[in-house]
């Protein structure tokens, strides 16, 4: 997306240019502290990161309320009602305790030859005009790593009036300048206890330096708070309580620098609506930026995001026009959350080699242990992820990412791809990534320390593999769109032997021409891409089949295979976290049992790694992919079909050593037909349809319940999994209905597409309708009443909800 307001400075971005197919520049800055409300730095692992913090001035209680990292409940809504992760967007804060609205407003201006400039607006009026709003604001930065930061501007003891300058450099930033200037129309409070006392401090932007240890830069706030404290504690020494000054003449920085400092803060105290700017330029961009380039660049982007998203998520025509507007604004909001919730992390991780449950000890040592035992640290790793909720799970689950990555490569293709390398990064020699990403002391900071440690044998849904085969139909459809015959795709790219019509040259036209989509627009590219994780993912395909296998002829099983089934390891008594489906029912733990979402999950991982296989011309392993996929749907018929019960079930071993069928009707009941395994002629079919579409059953006015309304344990215990409706489960039904059972002929096609209509209709009002009521989009929904549960914002996968709305699958 080129943006009108780009035409405005010296010359083109040179980040429009082709470096290594995606187009990494544009993507170097962003939003990338997802846990606080407003916090940016790079995707370089020590380098330059700033944050907003705010409290009321109304009450000496507000600043024990300072705003700063995203939490459930304290404020009464935040999102991203528009954001491009290489452009911008624009944020709206909703503090009601405090009487204010803030927008923040990114603005990313590419060029030059170290990840581009920014520009970030942050304003703020009252939610209740008619009420006081006394914000006082603190803007920080702060630079890890090498290289130095240092305030330009000459200290003054009462404040600074006017602009303040900061400068610094690092290795990979080089130089840099950021720049900190007020609105034209800012008021202060004039008045109030003790005015004469502090009316030469009042109006002035307050400042402090502070050296940081390495590392630390994250814990800025109880630096910056303190400092705040201690300069009150001096000030309020000559006062005698009651008769206190007003809290915003005396709740302030100090006005001071410290030698060798890498942390820097600036506070500006307003009365009524406000605004102020932060420019950074980089140096080998030679642009300087004003608050003119916001003024002009915020709406030129906005109007291309627009543009750009009702082609990406095209409003459907089965809903009605006056729900358009409505509609998009939820669309952009939840869409803009995801993206703008898509975070950088760096550090180690807390790995645990030798454990497991006694089900487990006999088969399950990790191959690469080294004999230690315990906990240990690893060595530090990058990842650029999507977060599931910015106040809750601010940091990557592999379970989730797969599905966030199917809505942020609708959006923005190569932004996905981008975040599924760093994933594929991940992957270990021995095949192995940890179902939980906690990477550093920020991210362990949000993390209960029961759930810090990962272990090596567990697994997760390998979702990854839905964001692989996701690029492979974009890809696909894209190159149908520009006249490319199916044969030829992916085929002799690697040699540079392009098909004819698809090169440079050829005379067609692209349906997509940003930096978004070059892997969409190349042949060439899109092949070297897969080429690239081909063989890690082969890898972690690999060490999912050797690790998580389950035994069958240990205990009288009859299978047309005698290999592919499989089991979660890791469970413990009561649930199965490795399945993502924590607290759902399952058998007793046996190292014999055998679990139905596993192998239909390997099913369609064998799928995908057949279609990439066949992508970048390796046939054998396409031809073994091929055989190994036909053999796990053989054995889920084999060994997870109960004919008395009508449904697929996990199995389990008795006390006489004997299988039997575990059944409890719900979300595990549906996996072969969720990931679209069976034929749409299949004889189960039927009751699959008719389990969820049963009232007594899965079926609610608001979506597919988890559990059985019938099942004795529904709503009951800690009620995970047992009962609330999730979104995610959701969208995989209505995908499968939409492109197999719906699509194709069979005896189930009319019922396919009933079912599809009503429950796409149901999923949709209930979100959007909780969304609307509440402000947010939620972790899981009530099968009872619709509302929305648990962790919020969760625009994660609850996000999905758009490509519902749009039926993209």
């Amino acid at each position: 997306m080129q943006l009108q307001w780009l035409l405005l400075l010296p010359a083109l971005p040179a980040a429009l240019a082709l470096k290594d197919g995606n187009d990494t520049d544009t993507l170097l800055w962003g939003a990338y502290r997802p846990n606080l409300y407003f916090g940016l730095r790079p995707r370089i692992p020590e380098s330059l990161m700033t944050g907003l913090m705010w409290f009321g001035t109304q009450d000496y209680q507000s600043f024990g309320k300072t705003r700063h990292t995203c939490e459930q409940n304290e404020l009464d809504s935040y999102t991203w009602t528009e954001f491009d992760a290489r452009e911008g967007g624009v944020q709206v804060l909703k503090d009601g305790l405090n009487n204010v609205k803030i927008t923040t407003e990114l603005l990313k201006v590419a060029g030059g030859e170290h990840g581009g400039s920014w520009a970030a607006r942050v304003r703020g009026e009252p939610l209740r005009p008619g009420e006081p709003s006394r914000i006082s604001t603190i803007f920080y930065l702060g630079l890890e790593g090498t290289g130095g930061l240092e305030m330009e501007t000459e200290e003054e003891d009462d404040g600074i009036d006017g602009e303040i300058k900061f400068s610094g450099s690092s290795l990979q930033l080089d130089e840099f300048k950021v720049r900190v200037k007020d609105g034209p129309d800012n008021h202060h409070l004039t008045e109030g206890p003790f005015y004469e006392d502090f009316k030469d401090r009042v109006g002035k932007t307050h400042f402090l330096g502070r050296p940081m240890t390495p590392g630390s830069i994250w814990k800025a706030k109880d630096h910056i708070l303190k400092a705040v404290v201690d300069r009150f504690k001096e000030a309020v020494a000559r006062y005698q309580p009651p008769a206190l000054p007003d809290p915003s003449f005396i709740l302030t920085l100090p006005d001071d620098v410290y030698t060798n400092s890498n942390l820097f803060a600036v506070q500006k105290t307003f009365d009524g609506p406000f605004q102020f700017d932060v420019f950074f330029e980089s140096a080998s961009a030679k642009q300087k930026l004003s608050s003119t380039t916001l003024d002009q660049g915020i709406p030129a982007l906005l109007e291309a995001y627009n543009n750009r998203f009702e082609v990406a998520f095209p409003y459907p025509a089965d809903y009605p026009a006056e729900k358009r507007q409505s509609l998009l604004a939820f669309s952009k909001a939840v869409t803009s959350n995801l993206i703008g919730g898509i975070g950088y992390f760096y550090g180690n991780s807390i790995v645990d080699k030798k454990f497991s449950y006694e089900w487990d000890e006999d088969e399950d040592a990790s191959p690469s242990s080294d004999g230690e035992s315990g906990a240990k640290l690893t060595e530090p790793k990058a990842l650029l992820t999507a977060t599931p909720s910015r106040s809750f799970f601010p940091r990557g689950f592999y379970w989730d990412e797969g599905f966030h990555l199917l809505h942020i490569g609708q959006y923005d293709n190569d932004l996905s791809l981008e975040i599924l390398r760093d994933w594929i990064n991940l992957i270990d020699q021995d095949g192995w990534v940890g179902r939980e990403q906690i990477l550093g002391e920020e991210a362990r900071s949000k993390v209960p320390p029961e759930f810090q440690t990962q272990v090596p044998n567990y697994a997760n849904p390998p979702t990854l593999a839905m964001a692989v085969t996701a690029f492979i139909e974009r890809f696909k459809s894209q190159s149908t769109a520009q006249g490319v015959p199916d044969q030829d795709l992916g085929m002799n790219f690697g040699t540079g032997q392009v098909p004819l019509g698809t090169g440079s040259n050829a005379n067609t036209v692209p349906t997509t021409t940003g930096v978004e989509s070059q892997y969409l627009d190349s042949p060439e590219l899109a092949f070297s891409y897969l080429k690239s994780i081909y063989e890690p993912l082969k890898r972690h395909y690999e060490w999912f089949r050797r690790t998580q296998r389950g035994q069958i002829k240990q205990y009288g099983r009859k299978a047309r295979s005698r290999t592919e089934a499989y089991r979660w390891r890791g469970r413990s008594e009561l649930h199965v976290l490795t399945s993502g489906m924590d607290d759902y029912p399952r058998g007793p733990p046996h190292a014999g049992e055998l679990h139905l979402d596993l192998i239909s999950w390997m099913a369609f991982f064998s799928r995908t790694m057949k279609d990439i296989a066949t992508f970048i011309d390796e046939k054998d392993d396409a031809a073994s992919f091929a055989e190994t996929e036909k053999a796990i749907i053989n054995n889920i018929e084999d060994l997870h079909w109960n004919e008395a019960e009508k449904m697929y079930c996990d199995a389990g071993v008795n006390e006489d050593d004997e299988s039997y069928h575990v059944c409890h009707k719900g979300y595990l009941s549906l996996f072969p037909f969720l990931h679209s395994l069976l034929p749409a002629d299949s004889p189960h079919l039927g009751a699959i349809l008719d389990l969820l579409h049963d009232p007594e059953h899965l079926w609610s006015p608001y979506g597919l319940r988890s559990l059985s309304a019938s099942h004795p344990e529904f709503g009951k215990g800690e009620n995970y999994w047992k009962e609330p409706i999730w979104i995610q489960m959701n969208y995989l039904a209505l995908s499968s209905l939409h492109k197999t059972y719906a699509a194709q002929p069979g005896p189930y096609q009319s019922k396919a597409k009933e079912i599809y209509k009503d429950l796409r209709k149901n999923v949709i009002d209930n979100v959007v309708k909780e969304y609307e009521r509440t402000g947010y989009v939620w972790e899981q929904y009530d099968p009872l009443t619709g509302e929305g549960k648990r962790s919020h914002p969760f625009t994660g996968w609850t996000s999905l909800t758009a490509l519902i709305l749009a039926e993209k699958y």
